[in-house]
């Protein structure tokens, strides 16, 4: 898969009051990757805040987060990042070693918003 490859999914679907986002990469409008994954998890968060804001939510919103990280070494970096961008209470979340898809991204994300009432 490249960054300029569509995968054949929807990038959100709403259920039963949750809003469903499918997983998040830090990629630029351009498709180019930033190095680190500070940079690479603040971009991610961006975009997921993004899709949250068009659909009406935000940050608070979360409830729950999986974490895709190709480097254990990047375990303390990445929560440094994603703890300056969700307020308590904070989501509950899983995070998960493996590779990842897209060469060069070295996070992804996924997470499930509650609706507003």
């Amino acid at each position: 898969m490249t960054a300029n490859t569509s995968p054949p999914i929807s990038k959100f679907r709403r259920a039963n009051g949750f809003l469903f986002l499918s997983g998040d990469l830090p990629l630029h409008a351009d498709g180019s990757i930033p190095e680190g994954i500070e940079a690479q998890t603040a971009l991610t968060l961006d975009r997921i805040e993004a899709t949250l804001k068009s659909q009406g939510l935000g940050l608070d919103d979360v409830v729950s987060v999986c974490a895709y990280l190709t480097d254990t070494s990047d375990f303390a970096a990445f929560n440094r990042v994603y703890a300056t961008r969700f307020n308590e209470p904070r989501p509950v979340r899983t995070t998960v070693h493996c590779g990842l898809m897209l060469p060069g991204a070295r996070v992804e994300l996924t997470v499930v918003a509650a609706e507003r009432a």
